[in-house]
């Protein structure tokens, strides 16, 4: 488990501070005592671009499902780190073949 902790805590380095922090403050806190359901939704998150993760942290993205809205709800909820606001409306996200 610490090798995988390893290589997420490398993957948790993204291109904006505050990702960088709410990702890895996850990671963390939260990760280890997560369900397999919720730290698989992390493991695919973290293959999201930037702006799609803040997308969803902000709402302006719905998550494509319940491990992944679960998944955002508490990275956010424990998150004390206030994100950069885009002045795009929220948009819908399909399957991961969809994009």
């Amino acid at each position: 488990m610490e090798r995988e902790l390893g290589r997420l805590r490398w993957r948790c380095r993204r291109g904006m501070r505050e990702l960088d922090e709410l990702l890895r403050g996850y990671l963390e806190r939260d990760f280890a005592d997560a369900p397999d359901a919720e730290r698989q939704a992390f493991r695919a998150l973290l293959e999201a671009p930037d702006p799609e993760i803040q997308g969803l942290c902000l709402g302006r993205i719905r998550p494509r499902d319940e491990a992944e809205a679960a998944l955002i709800a508490r990275i956010v909820a424990r998150g004390a780190v206030a994100l950069p606001q885009p002045g795009a409306p929220a948009e819908s996200r399909g399957a991961p073949g969809d994009r």
